[in-house]
């Protein structure tokens, strides 16, 4: 089998054909697209996700908190709590688990979020170091947001750069890769963006101001998360490729390894569907958060337009980072 996520078809028969209690205080349940799941329990809502961090080697730690805290914020919920499972190969050392302990410990503390338990294992089973959480959520019912709510007409946005996650990644990783083509301050600045791939705060906003979904982009990139959205709220889309924020510096590192930075990895933005798209805008920026329209939903097909030609948008397969 391919490295990455599961075929989309492939996924979708799976979870279809194991769906044999069905209960009803799960508002919102698993399906193509859905991160989270919704638990109704009368006047409050608990809202779970769980993700693994399997494509970095440095900064493991810090990943795994936020790429699970930001799917409970794609609801417009603020996480509360957050389970740790770390499986570690017979060459690790006990100082590689304290320091992802550690880099866990810290990002939880900015968010004031707690370590509610977990499992920590050396194992012959994993070649690498996995780190895989279970975050935690709390809302007033009916209050989270779902990623299959997108409406005909919605506008599209994006907070942030795209790409951030991949770009640290890779500059964290495989700087002998790209050094060639940046220079010292944005390899800096390249490093620097695991700082900023939360999406907590802008999930927040957007849950307040009132949007009909969201979803964090994540593998698959932006386009992957479009696909996402629009087979969960059964619509189409029709984004700009002049229109995605991108970064000069993530231009270079994508021409170099010659990868397409709209399928690349990019937790620290997120993609929200909105009736008035421009007034979120003007909130997130004057919440200190970039925001960009990139287009809008439609009834079918995903069409991205490049140089005024519509390109059809195909289901995700391997995000560009494991073909590095």
């Amino acid at each position: 089998m391919k490295v990455g996520k599961l075929n989309w078809d492939d996924l979708k028969q799976i979870i279809n054909e194991n769906k044999s209690v069905v209960r009803s205080d799960i508002r919102i349940r698993s399906g193509i697209g859905e991160d989270c799941s919704v638990i109704n329990f009368g006047e409050y809502e608990c809202v779970v996700s769980t993700d693994p961090i399997t494509g970095a080697d440095k900064n493991i730690g810090k990943l795994a908190v936020h790429i699970n805290c930001n799917d409970i914020a794609s609801c417009g919920v603020e996480p509360i709590g957050i389970l740790v499972t770390i499986l570690v190969p017979p060459t690790s050392t006990l100082e590689d688990i304290k320091n992802i302990m550690q880099e866990i410990d810290e990002e939880t503390k900015k968010m004031n979020v707690e370590i509610l338990g977990g499992h920590t294992e050396v194992t012959e089973a994993v070649n690498r170091i996995i780190v895989s959480c279970t975050a935690i959520g709390k809302s007033k019912a009916h209050a989270a947001v779902a990623t299959s709510g997108a409406k005909l007409g919605d506008d599209v946005v994006v907070t942030k750069l795209l790409c951030m996650e991949g770009t640290s990644i890779v500059v964290n990783d495989h700087l002998d890769r790209v050094n060639s083509v940046l220079t010292h301050k944005e390899i800096e600045v390249a490093k620097g963006y695991v700082d900023s791939i939360s999406v907590v705060n802008e999930g927040l906003i957007a849950g307040k101001f009132g949007v009909n979904s969201m979803h964090d982009i994540t593998e698959g990139g932006v386009l992957g998360a479009l696909w996402e959205v629009a087979q969960a709220s059964n619509l189409g889309f029709k984004v700009y490729n002049d229109k995605m924020p991108i970064s000069d510096i993530t231009h270079k590192v994508c021409e170099k390894l010659s990868i397409d930075p709209l399928k690349f990895i990019s937790s620290g933005s997120m993609l929200i569907t909105v009736s008035n798209g421009k007034g979120l805008v003007d909130k997130l920026n004057d919440s200190g958060v970039r925001a960009t329209i990139i287009g809008n939903m439609t009834e079918s097909r995903g069409i991205l337009i490049v140089d005024e030609i519509e390109e059809d948008v195909l289901p995700p397969t391997i995000d560009e980072l494991f073909s590095i």
